[in-house]
């Protein structure tokens, strides 16, 4: 794919240009909100789609609610439009930003408004409705099940104004519409994965050149900041794995307020020899490369990105069978599927793995082909790039809102 200077197509500032500043005035403007900058899921597939979009298609500007995060290194020195909320949405600053958003969307000419996280759904969505955006689309990147029913509602409401809501797999769509059916008819699902950037490709291919007789390596990669993420079930299956006199060890990638009782427990099931917290990391591609096995242990996912990156890297994958996760892995195919919150299953699936090297070995062969298949950056946005054309197009020809939700999605 070719490589373009972000910062020189996305517009500076809170007002930035307007019509063909950068001479690309035939261009339609398509406008991406994020929440914040944080290391996460959401915010990490919304950095790699702004930086993929064609800038020979359209002119990109990126707004947000909190400009901060480490991930805003990676937008390369972009100024990004802040419309903060500052303590909730009924407060002079959140309406002062609820205007500034609308006179953003109409100075510069946007014609396609995405949001895609909760909040800045709730903010950007009946505002780009309201200030006449010709195509606004939504996102639910996550089941749903972890928000409030408050939460749920008001979202479920922002999703009616919408013409396309975006989810990153079937599970978070179906959810979504199993609750709210009603309530979308006028909008359409559209079922788009998660892209995987080219260093976790690239990074495989040393990580795969391994030492005779090095200790075999399993891991979990995600933040400690919540229970969702059920670290205490990699811990409790790797004392499983520790009793039955297993050479191993295992690496905890991540970091959050959960750290300190995540290290005691460590501790209590006599792991410190076997176990290493290695916090937040910079050079997660090379880290994942290095594992023999990646473990994901959560009790919700829509669909993980680091699972579709440990396939990119040729990394095996044991997870817990939740969510979106069996449209990703096959199970004993792809990867090995585990019943969620089941210890024993897990650390039985382990041993296996680890007693017979050919089978990791085979799962991730199986896994990177699909990765190369699915999760390129150039394969996602193009997938993008289609829905947004689709919809433009649909407006212009005057169809109004966008048709209703045509059935059984299918990711692939």
């Amino acid at each position: 794919m070719k490589s373009v200077d972000l910062a020189s197509r996305i517009g500076y500032g809170d007002r930035a240009g307007t019509g063909g500043e950068d001479g690309k005035s035939g261009l339609p403007t398509v406008f991406l909100m994020a929440n914040h900058f944080a290391t996460g899921g959401t915010e990490t597939q919304f950095v790699r789609l702004a930086k993929a979009l064609s800038p020979e298609k359209f002119r990109i500007r990126i707004g947000c609610i909190r400009r901060q995060g480490p991930l805003l290194e990676t937008l390369e020195g972009a100024r990004i439009a802040e419309f903060r909320l500052d303590g909730g949405f009924f407060t002079s600053t959140a309406l002062h930003s609820a205007w500034a958003l609308a006179q953003h969307l109409r100075e510069n000419r946007v014609e396609i408004a995405h949001s895609f996280s909760l909040y800045s759904n709730l903010l950007m969505i009946p505002i780009a409705r309201m200030a006449g955006i010709a195509v606004v689309i939504g996102s639910q990147r996550q089941l749903g099940d972890l928000l409030t029913p408050l939460q749920r509602r008001a979202q479920n409401v922002c999703f009616r104004l919408c013409d396309r809501v975006v989810c990153n797999s079937r599970a978070a769509a179906e959810s979504l519409l199993g609750r709210n059916r009603e309530d979308m008819e006028n909008a359409k699902v559209a079922i788009l994965p998660n892209a995987v950037s080219q260093e976790f490709f690239d990074a495989g291919a040393a990580g795969r050149q391994r030492r005779a007789g090095s200790i075999p390596t399993i891991g979990l990669v995600a933040r400690m900041n919540t229970r969702a993420k059920n670290h205490e079930l990699f811990l409790s299956a790797a004392a499983r794995l520790s009793g039955k006199q297993l050479r191993f060890r295992a690496l905890l990638i991540g970091d959050g307020h959960r750290r300190g009782e995540l290290e005691k427990l460590a501790q209590k099931l006599d792991l410190a020899d076997r176990v290493t917290f290695l916090g937040e990391r910079r050079d997660v591609p090379q880290l994942l490369a290095s594992l023999d096995i990646l473990v994901l242990t959560s009790s919700s996912e829509s669909s993980p990105n680091v699972i579709a990156e440990a396939m990119a890297a040729g990394v095996p994958v044991v997870a817990t069978k939740v969510g979106g996760v069996p449209e990703l892995i096959t199970h004993g195919r792809t990867g090995m599927l585990v019943a969620s919150a089941d210890e024993i299953e897990l650390a039985d699936t382990l041993e296996h793995c680890l007693r017979h090297p050919e089978v990791p070995k085979r799962l991730a062969q199986s896994a990177r082909q699909f990765a190369v298949a699915y999760f390129t950056i150039e394969a996602v946005r193009n997938r993008y790039e289609r829905l947004y054309d689709e919809c433009l197009g649909q407006k212009r020809a005057g169809h109004g809102r966008i048709a209703t939700y045509p059935g059984s999605p299918s990711l692939w």
